[in-house]
């Protein structure tokens, strides 16, 4: 059975996601200091990645 065309760029390296993961929002955070210890995870600014 062949794969699914969608499937097969899943293990491309280097793609770009558009979705942060929670902590890595932190770190961008913490990088432009809007972020102080003992600051909520929930509920964060929205951030984009940086490039």
């Amino acid at each position: 059975m062949s794969q699914h065309r969608s499937l097969k760029g899943a293990g491309m390296v280097g793609a770009k996601r558009s979705v942060l993961k929670r902590f890595e929002r932190v770190e961008i955070l913490k990088k432009r200091g809007e972020w102080k210890e003992g600051n909520r995870v929930t509920g964060l600014k929205k951030t984009k990645p940086d490039a």
